[in-house]
């Protein structure tokens, strides 16, 4: 099936997995043989797009607020190429509670259950290259070396240059994503052509920061999380802002987080901003990106991934 439009018409064709991908970070494949079950949450991004921050937010909806719960080992990255396939199936396959599973696939790579809950968090493109660049630039030597012996059907992980614009310049001319993410646009482009299908909810980084507690009620309601006491949703949005994840980064980062990044947990929870480039890009970048975000993507969309407010 071909997507097009993501009309309001196409809710009731069941998108389709079309291809697979595997490159030094991920492999497709693995999704074929999980076992999905019908409670399964689904948290899709690019990645520096707000994964984690959308982990702790389902978890800490799931637990009630719990504070001793850590998101970071429940939620396992079912597509990292580095896990063996077995070992991460079998992870998956062990859990007990309401699993929630993260991926960085594009939509046409990635599995699709109606009976399954889909969360896509997108951000806007340059502060997503500002975290990108952050990310990779602060990874250890450790972090290099795990995709050093993987065997992927394009080029090793490199570690960026130290102007973060080289990147901009790079989604602008030659959005490959070859060394990093992946490409970038037709990410956004996939997921956002589904937007009208009724197990998918789409969220914005944007609307998180502005409203993190309405944020976290919608949220809540689409994956049919039952009501909890009043004081236990407001534990809860609390272990979700940006400064308790920081002051507990262990407990939301990913197990690796501490061998990967400088300064640990506590590096890979960065600082979760936005417009950090607006001191680096000229007037002239900006317009490009603008111009370059309509053509890929389409008013409407090239609108929403630049400020969010609209929900889907």
């Amino acid at each position: 099936m071909t997507w097009t439009n993501g009309t309001k018409d196409d809710v009731g064709k069941v998108p389709v997995k079309t291809r697979e991908v595997r490159n030094a970070h991920l492999d497709s494949t693995v999704w074929n043989d999980v076992k999905l079950r019908p409670d399964d949450i689904v948290i899709s991004t690019f990645a520096k797009s707000g994964t984690t921050w959308t982990q702790q937010i389902v978890s800490q909806l799931l637990h009630q607020g719990d504070p001793t719960v850590a998101a970071g080992p429940l939620s396992p990255w079912v597509d990292f190429r580095i896990v063996p396939r077995a070992a991460m199936l079998d992870m998956v396959e062990a859990q007990t509670h309401r699993r929630f599973l993260k991926t960085h696939l594009p939509r046409d790579a990635m599995v699709w259950d109606p009976k399954v809950k889909y969360l896509f968090i997108a951000r806007d493109g340059r502060d997503t290259i500002w975290s990108l660049h952050h990310h990779f630039r602060s990874a250890t030597p450790a972090f290099y070396a795990l995709f050093e012996n993987v065997d992927d059907d394009g080029p090793a992980i490199q570690r960026p240059s130290e102007n973060p614009r080289d990147l901009f310049i790079d989604l602008l001319e030659d959005d490959t994503g070859t060394t990093l993410a992946g490409p970038f646009w037709a990410h956004i482009r996939g997921w956002w052509e589904v937007r009208h299908q009724p197990n998918l909810l789409l969220v914005h980084f944007n609307d998180l920061k502005a409203d993190l507690e309405g944020s976290m009620r919608r949220i809540a309601k689409f994956l049919e999380i039952p009501d909890m006491p009043e004081d236990r949703f407001q534990a809860a949005v609390e272990h979700c802002t940006f400064d308790w994840m920081k002051e507990h980064a262990e407990m939301a980062a990913p197990p690796l987080a501490e061998m990967a990044w400088e300064n640990g947990a506590k590096g890979f929870i960065n600082k979760g901003t936005n417009s950090r480039w607006k001191n680096v890009l000229s007037e002239e970048d900006n317009k490009r990106y603008q111009a370059k975000a309509r053509e890929e993507l389409g008013e409407e969309c090239a609108t929403w991934l630049q400020s969010g407010g609209i929900n889907y």
